[in-house]
């Protein structure tokens, strides 16, 4: 979570109450990163009011990947999950979760069908087609969220990147490494609050940034 303070409270709690319904055995992990504004302070205040099902991992540092890291590494489930808050509905998360629990040795994960504009919608197809190239993916939303995986498939809490490149890195590991991905069409397009930090910058750092994670991997 970036600077979410103006809706984050109202998004846990539809969390905290569809997965109540569907999975009462569940915990919540948020992790503020380089917030500017009071979305740590909220988290950490419902984490206190959650006799232990809201936990905090807060992070001076930025970066979504460095955020996704720490998350799942605080996590204690054999079902791991991570997505963008921002943009993900408490439907959405509970749809994902629940196929998950249908096909537990699989790698659950959205793919959106809609973009803001056109000109996202251009940007996000030249990546993703970058990406299909590169690493020879079966997928075509390289970044879409939720992401759920089983913890047995512990290559995937051993990922590097601490920036946008981790979900890149994600669905490259699982192509090596063989998990199954089976993909959920999502239409949710509209943020919840908030605003975007990708731009223009950021997404050639993304176009660069693929070539050079498909050497490091190879690497290895």
């Amino acid at each position: 979570m970036h600077n979410q303070a103006d809706h984050v409270v109202r998004l846990v709690d539809d969390y905290r109450e569809a997965l109540a319904r569907a999975i009462p055995r569940h915990e919540i992990v948020l992790v503020p990163n380089a917030c500017r504004d009071d979305t740590p302070a909220l988290c950490h205040e419902m984490a206190g009011a959650s006799a232990g099902a809201v936990r905090v991992v807060e992070l001076e540092a930025g970066g979504w990947g460095r955020a996704v890291r720490a998350g799942l590494g605080a996590t204690s489930g054999e079902l791991l999950c991570y997505t963008n808050s921002a943009r993900t509905s408490a439907q959405m998360l509970t749809v994902m979760l629940l196929y998950a629990t249908s096909y537990p040795n699989v790698v659950i994960k959205a793919q959106r069908t809609i973009r803001d504009n056109r000109r996202r919608q251009l940007g996000s197809l030249l990546y993703n087609l970058e990406c299909r190239l590169l690493f020879d993916l079966p997928t075509w939303d390289i970044n879409g969220t939720p992401k759920v995986f089983p913890r047995a498939f512990s290559r995937l809490l051993a990922l590097r990147r601490d920036d946008d490149l981790i979900d890149a890195e994600f669905v490259a590991v699982c192509r090596r490494e063989g998990y199954p991905i089976i993909e959920v069409p999502s239409l949710v397009t509209v943020r919840h609050g908030g605003r975007s930090t990708t731009n223009y910058g950021s997404a050639w750092r993304m176009y660069r940034g693929a070539a050079q994670l498909r050497r490091q991997l190879g690497a290895h």
